[in-house]
């Protein structure tokens, strides 16, 4: 459980740390609203995805049993996280990858439900669960059933918890965000570590095809 747990934070680390709506929205509030506005944040992406994990549990049982399901999901799953952590290496190497934090015009209302409205209007939040976030789903489950999944969900969301919470709390603080350079470093070595996640994908599956 421990290694399912740890690879679950590492991947939801490269996720969460990537340019996006979210963040950014993220970013605007808390110089707006405070330092803690992450968290609030967060816990309405947090909701959306407890409940979109639930959903694929009662809809896709049968699927999360299905051999020849789960070599599919592990080959698509592969190529996805090899394709994005070859791309984040790549865009942090050319200097492609930085955050606007200018905060004028930052929309205000709930934050919990903008959170959840962010994250569900992004069409690469569906993309990943449907594809990486069930080849890992099926894989805890696999080999600890229901206690695996819990693991796996309490990984994943702790890393969003861990970097939006920091982040909201040095721009809330400081009214700055860490450098273009540290940040682009920090994106080298998590798009490295989702290739080797999704070569570990291509393993597994073809194991199960031998």
């Amino acid at each position: 459980m421990p290694l399912i747990f740890f690879s679950s934070l590492a991947v939801a680390f490269s996720g969460a740390m990537m340019p996006g709506p979210l963040l950014t929205y993220t970013i605007r509030q808390s110089l707006q609203r405070g330092p803690y506005s992450g968290l609030v944040i967060i816990s309405g992406h947090a909701l959306l995805e407890a409940a979109l994990i639930i959903f694929i549990f009662l809809g896709f049982d049968v699927i999360l049993q299905s051999k020849s399901a789960q070599v599919t999901i592990g080959i698509a799953g592969g190529l996805l996280l090899i394709y994005m952590g070859a791309d984040m290496v790549i865009s942090a190497l050319k200097k492609r990858v930085r955050i606007d934090i200018n905060s004028e015009n930052a929309k205000t209302g709930n934050m919990l439900l903008s959170g959840a409205l962010i994250s569900a209007a992004n069409p690469y939040f569906i993309l990943w669960w449907a594809v990486i976030g069930l080849g890992f789903l099926v894989q805890a489950y696999k080999l600890f059933g229901a206690p695996g999944v819990i693991i796996f969900f309490v990984g994943h969301i702790l890393a969003d918890y861990i970097w939006y919470g920091a982040i909201s709390l040095i721009t809330g603080k400081s009214r700055r965000f860490i450098s273009d350079k540290i940040y682009r470093l920090i994106i080298i070595s998590l798009g490295a570590v989702l290739v080797f996640f999704g070569g570990s994908f291509f393993y597994n599956a073809f194991l199960l095809l031998a």
